[in-house]
């Protein structure tokens, strides 16, 4: 099956998708002028900023126009109907991200509504599990009912990718038009129960500016797998029931039609199966035909784009006596083998360089060219820029204060300013050991120097934002700025809370690129978990027995602290996210809760975060639940307490008063 069959079965049983069902694309830059998107519902969350002619962008195009291109544009997509949600997580002509930055993108595109989620690249992995931060992106996906298909690489062997080798993730394969695995397609064991093939050779799509190409590997068969779960995922809204993505990716799996072992097929290639159109709609109808008047699709010509590579012969011989190739970057790249003209040819065994993000001048963050005034791309409406419908992603983290110059100049010309002789040999921190001390003195008495640095925010040491005050108050937030950083120095404070929104990124001295934060001063809060314990609880009294009740207080509201911060540790994007790290600054309503629990000698057992059924209008808001149990008898009911957060402003809010209730485990 070629791509013009797939798209025209898609076409014929299920139609054109629902804009309820949101589809979001982590992979480049999307020129949003190219004439198949005119109509398109689209949006833009820019929380990197990116270049716009490049590899990167080509690539986002290409796969942004197998989902939305629209009907009669000569390039046709799967989900025209539906929302698309455009998250670069690449830019520039050197397309890679860290697993952090995944990370970060799939909980912006979950905050932002996303169905499905399509992932065209990954990162070479010997046991397929992704970092932590990942993985517990990934978590949320599977917990509010996200899917990610996520590309399963082309290296041609039985390799692992992340995130396509995540247990909850469905993995794409490539397959050719007589349905067989494409030598670049990965394969493996842990594919067989979680990955299906779709086509991937030959895939047309819309290049920058204009025009088709055609292209192959397993980038392109992600959207395929992407589009058709949408619609299904519309299908199960048609047929008045609850969208279920995971319940759409179980019954892509058992329609899947299996390998047949024969003199020409090696099965260990074919993953769970070739995706099979007709037997997926009969899973979720169970077996009710669903078929609509669309016409059928007439394929794009090939003439009107850029051929494809030389096809290389089928060799399953050859791709079971492959090794895999050794990976040395620690970056994720899309699944094309990072070529402006992919084919489906295996990549070179050996190691691979490494490849950053780009940083971009366009701060609206739309890509594409300038239209209209709007400087970015993008429409142009109410006399601004529309970049696509884009708006502000809000972010509250809670982690420790850094500081970074961006640049061993910078650094040298601080050293300079400050009498201290520079290094000649790079360092490995931004900021020399014993010179923190120096450098406050040196701000207080030149405080205009605090523009000049880079303040990050770091989780476990490793830089998660880049906090750039703005505005008329930008010199009291720099002021707040210092006093966390000298209260961190010289008195114990672990902790900072920063509320704000993502307006663009900053790349710190060691390449790393991260998101800059303007933040809302209202909200930047640095404390110690001890003192903070002894400003909520008041004093330790004098009496023994009272003592003794203080100390269980004070050691539960500790608890608490650290097990939002050490074992619950997020970045701070989601909704969910939002309210329990909120819930960890707003200690006195949390003490109450202590105190109640600990009267009755109670130990805290787990945290949950849901959304709340009840809410303000225009409002998101989250319940936060708290349950303890008693740990001299585990048979007793646990008492749960539960209060609610609105999360719809920068500066998250608690609505209404604390419940509480007992519950059997």
């Amino acid at each position: 099956m070629d791509w013009s069959d797939f798209l025209s079965q898609a076409r014929t049983a299920l139609g054109t998708g629902d804009p309820a069902v949101t589809v979001a694309v982590l992979d480049g830059p999307v020129d949003t002028s190219h004439p198949c998107f005119a109509g398109a519902r689209l949006e833009t969350a820019a929380i990197f900023a990116h270049d716009g002619p490049g590899a990167a962008t080509a690539h986002g195009t290409h796969v942004a126009s197998q989902l939305f291109g629209q009907p009669g544009s000569g390039m046709e997509g799967l989900a025209p109907d539906c929302r698309g949600l455009i998250v670069p997580v690449f830019g520039g002509d050197r397309p890679a991200c860290s697993q952090l930055d995944l990370a970060r993108a799939i909980l912006v595109a979950v905050d932002r509504g996303a169905d499905v989620i399509n992932v065209s690249s990954g990162q070479p992995s010997d046991d397929g599990e992704p970092d932590p931060v990942l993985a517990q992106a990934i978590e949320t996906c599977r917990r509010r009912n996200v899917l990610i298909v996520a590309a399963a690489g082309n290296d041609g062997c039985a390799c692992l990718h992340v995130p396509a080798a995540a247990r909850t993730v469905l993995a794409a394969g490539a397959m050719d038009a007589e349905g067989r695995p494409l030598p670049s397609s990965n394969f493996g064991p842990a594919y067989r129960s979680q990955g299906v093939l779709a086509p991937g050779r030959d895939i047309p799509g819309a290049v920058p500016g204009g025009g088709i190409q055609r292209r192959s590997g397993t980038s392109y068969a992600a959207p395929a797998v992407s589009g058709l779960a949408a619609l299904l995922v519309s299908l199960q809204r048609r047929l008045g029931r609850t969208p279920d993505p995971h319940g759409v990716r179980r019954a892509l799996l058992a329609a899947a039609e299996p390998c047949r072992p024969g003199p020409k097929d090696d099965c260990s290639t074919a993953l769970a199966g070739k995706i099979n159109i007709r037997r997926a709609i009969d899973a979720i109808t169970g077996g009710e035909t669903m078929t609509t008047d669309t016409d059928m699709l007439v394929p794009s010509d090939a003439d009107d784009g850029v051929a494809a590579e030389a096809i290389h012969r089928y060799d399953p011989a050859a791709i079971a006596a492959r090794r895999p190739p050794a990976h040395t970057r620690a970056e994720l790249r899309p699944s094309d083998g990072g070529n402006a003209f992919a084919s489906d040819a295996p990549a070179p065994s050996g190691a691979r360089t490494d490849a950053g993000v780009i940083p971009s001048d366009c701060g609206c963050g739309c890509g594409g060219k300038k239209e209209g005034g709007c400087a970015c791309g993008g429409k142009k409406e109410g006399g601004g820029c529309g970049c696509g419908g884009g708006r502000s992603q809000i972010v509250y983290a809670i982690g420790r204060l850094g500081i970074d110059f961006g640049s061993e100049a910078r650094r040298d010309s601080f050293l300079q300013a400050m009498s201290v002789r520079p290094v000649d040999s790079p360092i490995e921190s931004p900021v020399p050991e014993g010179f923190s001390h120096q450098l406050l003195a040196y701000l207080d008495g030149n405080p205009y120097e605090a523009p000049g640095l880079i303040w990050t925010l770091n989780l476990d040491a490793t830089p998660i934002y880049a906090i750039q005050p703005l505005g008329a108050y930008a010199e009291a937030a720099y002021d707040r700025l210092r006093e966390a950083l000298r209260a961190q120095i010289n008195e114990g404070v672990e902790l900072i809370s920063v509320p704000g929104t993502i307006a663009g990124q900053v790349r710190l001295q060691s390449g790393q690129i991260v998101p800059l934060v303007v933040p809302a001063i209202r909200g930047l809060y640095s404390w110690a978990t001890q003192p903070l314990v002894a400003h909520v609880l008041g004093a330790m009294p004098d009496a023994a027995e009272d003592r003794a009740v203080y100390e269980r207080q004070a050691s539960g509201l500790a608890n608490y602290l650290d097990r939002v911060y050490y074992d619950l540790r997020n970045l701070g994007i989601t909704g969910e996210e939002r309210a329990l790290n909120y819930s960890a600054t707003n200690a006195v309503q949390i003490a109450s809760v202590i105190r109640s629990a600990t009267s009755d000698q109670l130990d805290l057992d787990q945290i949950a975060v849901r959304k709340s059924p009840v809410c303000r209008p225009d409002s998101e808001c989250y319940d936060v639940e708290l349950s303890f149990f008693d740990p001299r008898n585990t048979n007793v009911a646990s008492r749960v307490f539960r209060f609610t957060v609105d999360v719809s402003d920068v500066i998250p809010v608690t609505v209404g008063p604390v419940r509480s209730w007992t519950r059997r485990a």
